[in-house]
């Protein structure tokens, strides 16, 4: 049995300890706005956070996130109130929008130990992250008006 707390709740579950934390949380835990892109950790559309920490799921085994605090993508708020979620909605960013869970993870990711990114933070930071809609220049412009809600208290 593996013990693992997704978005404040614990679960006690009977999985292989090297199954990807990926496949635990989308069809043990039943979340699936984590998304799988690749498999081999190069997309990150399976971008969630351990500890913080933005981390790609498919390649993580479930044993190496017991015990710790995994956020997914309904975590970050699940209301919305995210001030990347409000900036990727006001700056209309996502186009097929696949890969966004996993985006709006890592600018949060950013955010929450760099609250005033530069352009090549944010590149650098989501350098991990493929759109294959091409949106690069809209993520940022988000991350940069997430920033800015962050700093004026909005969002969460």
């Amino acid at each position: 049995m593996i013990s693992l707390k997704v978005n404040g709740k614990w679960y006690e579950l009977d999985v292989p300890a090297d199954t990807p934390l990926l496949w635990v949380i989308r069809e043990q835990i039943g979340l699936t706005g984590t998304k799988y892109g690749c498999g081999i950790a190069q997309c990150g559309a399976c971008t969630v956070h351990v500890n913080g920490q933005a981390v790609r799921s498919c390649v993580m085994p479930v044993s190496a996130a017991a015990g710790k605090d995994v956020v997914t993508i309904e975590g970050l708020s699940p209301n919305g109130t995210h001030p990347v979620q409000q900036a990727w909605v006001a700056d209309d960013v996502p186009q097929c929008g696949y890969c966004h869970s996993g985006q709006i993870m890592s600018a949060a990711a950013l955010l929450a130990v760099n609250p005033n990114p530069t352009d090549g933070d944010i590149d650098q930071a989501m350098a991990g992250n493929i759109c294959r809609c091409g949106t690069y220049q809209k993520i940022r412009q988000a991350i940069h008006r997430a920033a800015a809600l962050k700093a004026a208290g909005g969002g969460k």
